[in-house]
Parts: C-alpha cells; sequence; structure tokens
C-alpha cells in the first residue's frame, strides 16, 4: 500500500468505521491513537508540532508571541499545553488561536486555552456557528460529537490576512468536510530557501451526507471546488490535521541536522488532493447507491 493509500484509509475511518458500529464505539477506538503521547519537535523555521500521535497541532513562533494551530480532544489540552512547555514556549504567550475546522477532534481544548491566555480565536465565517454551538452540522444533538463551546472572536473569508508580529498567514476558504473549512497559508525560512507552507483543513468525507439530507446545502459543490483550488496551489511543505495526511511520522524519523527537510515536498499537495477527490468520487456513488435502494 502506498503512502497516499495509507493516509485515505486512516483519514476515511469515519466512512466506513462509523457505520459498522456506533459513533461512541468508534470514537472509542480511535481515541487510543488520537491521544497518543507525541514528542514536540520543530517541524520548518519556526513551525513547531506539539500534537498527539493521531491529532495533529502546531506552535507558530512570531516575534510577538504564539499563534496556535487547532487543538486535540478535550482531554488531551493537558498533553498539549505540556508539550509547549517542552519546547521552551509558555502557554501564556498564546495570542492567537487558529482554527481549521470546527470538529471535535481539532476544537475540544479551545475553551479552556482561551480562558486561561485570553488569546483571539480566529476561524472561517461559516464554522463560527458550530464553533459557538459545540455541535457537529447536521447532527446538533449528537452528545458524542460535541465539544466544549468557545467564542469567535474574529472570522475569516478567502484571501483574508491574519497578522501577528513578524508573521502572516492568508486564509484559504476550502469548505466541504466543514463549512467553514479554512487552509492557511504562510511562508518560512528554510536555510536560505523562503518555502510555502499549506496548513491543509481536509478533504475527506468522514461522517458528511453528501445526498438525501446532506449535511449542509451545497455540500458537494463545495469539495470539489476545494479540490480544484488545492491542486492549482503552489505549496512546498504540506501539513495537516492529522499526521497522515503527510506522513509525519516517517518525516520526523528522516530529520537529521545538516541534511533537507524531509517536510519540504513539493508537489505532495496535488497528489494528496487527487487521491481525496478520487475517494470523494467513490463515497458520494455509495452513498447515492444506497439512497437509491431505500
Amino acid at each position: 500500500m502506498t503512502k497516499l493509500a495509507a493516509a485515505l484509509c486512516a483519514l476515511a475511518l469515519f466512512a466506513t468505521g462509523a457505520q459498522a458500529q456506533t459513533i461512541k464505539d468508534f470514537l472509542a477506538t480511535a481515541m487510543q491513537k488520537w491521544t497518543a503521547p507525541f514528542e514536540p519537535f520543530q517541524l520548518i523555521g519556526n513551525i513547531y508540532y506539539v500534537g498527539t500521535g493521531g491529532i495533529a497541532v502546531y506552535v507558530i513562533k512570531t516575534s510577538q508571541g504564539l499563534i496556535l494551530m487547532d487543538t486535540a480532544m478535550p482531554q488531551s489540552t493537558g498533553m498539549i499545553k505540556d508539550n509547549i512547555a517542552k519546547l521552551g514556549f509558555k502557554v501564556s504567550d498564546i495570542r492567537i488561536i487558529l482554527n481549521t475546522h470546527a470538529h471535535l477532534d481539532h476544537t475540544g481544548g479551545f475553551a479552556e486555552i482561551k480562558k486561561e491566555t485570553g488569546a483571539q480565536l480566529i476561524a472561517g465565517e461559516r464554522d463560527k456557528p458550530l464553533l459557538e454551538g459545540g455541535y457537529y452540522p447536521g447532527d446538533e444533538k449528537n452528545e458524542d460529537l460535541a465539544f466544549p463551546a468557545v467564542k469567535v472572536d474574529r472570522t475569516v473569508k478567502e484571501g483574508d490576512k491574519v497578522t501577528l508580529g513578524d508573521v502572516t498567514l492568508t486564509a484559504h476558504a476550502t469548505p466541504g468536510h466543514s463549512p467553514g473549512c479554512t487552509s492557511w497559508e504562510m511562508s518560512v525560512k528554510d536555510g536560505d530557501q523562503n518555502r510555502e507552507v499549506l496548513f491543509f483543513c481536509s478533504g475527506t468525507v468522514a461522517l458528511n451526507r453528501l445526498v438525501g439530507q446532506p449535511t449542509y446545502p451545497g455540500i458537494v459543490d463545495d469539495y470539489r471546488a476545494t479540490f480544484a483550488k488545492a491542486k492549482a496551489m503552489k505549496i512546498d511543505v504540506l501539513l495537516g490535521p492529522h499526521p497522515e495526511v503527510y506522513g509525519m511520522q516517517a518525516k520526523r524519523a528522516q530529520m537529521k541536522d545538516g541534511a533537507p527537510n524531509p517536510f519540504v515536498a513539493p508537489g505532495e499537495l496535488t497528489t494528496y488532493v487527487t487521491g481525496l477527490s478520487e475517494e470523494f468520487d467513490k463515497q458520494l456513488a455509495k452513498q447515492t447507491a444506497a439512497l437509491e435502494k431505500k
């Protein structure tokens, strides 16, 4: 199995496993990986990995404090804060919290960290009601998918900029996985080179309903527009909400002083999104066939 196929299989767990068992049972199994400890490290330039073995969380160092990108499950918030401290940073120096998408495995620590630091939470405009309601779209009353609600201080749309000190990130609207799914782009120094980094929101179907009563109106068109947009982007470093997206653990093991950074992989985004698009078409066909049988 190729790395890409393995990544897509891992990220399609919701779409397959959750249908064969209850969401509660699936989450109990996934939690073993999602809450597994992982040593924090400097990924590239001023970007650091502080997440778990199964959920990616990032810290971006700036001249005026820290930017935190996503969190993990609520029970992993202490681990995330410990990882930040292990790198010599202070949680209290977090000034901005950015969100890629409003699902419980990436939002669980927002409320606690925001209360502790007073940081500004910034997210995609269409995900604001999800974050402030603490629910999964189209399944608002499902407590298994709920997370601590949190106030959004600023919303962004395509092309909006977020700046802290000497760092600026550009928001790219990449809806589908969630209505306000936002990918974030920034430049970093890699030796004497400038590298374009994309924190890709996500493009898996997961629990989303594409037909019948879709998770939200226009979801199929959103996915397809996101795939087209991402394929056209020129990115040197692909990062994502789960380590499998970009083979984080294997690349981490390859890092050596004086050697090229293995996370620099131009073209990886296009390859990855091509696979996502193909998997999406399969899921759409399956859901359509199942609907027609009813």
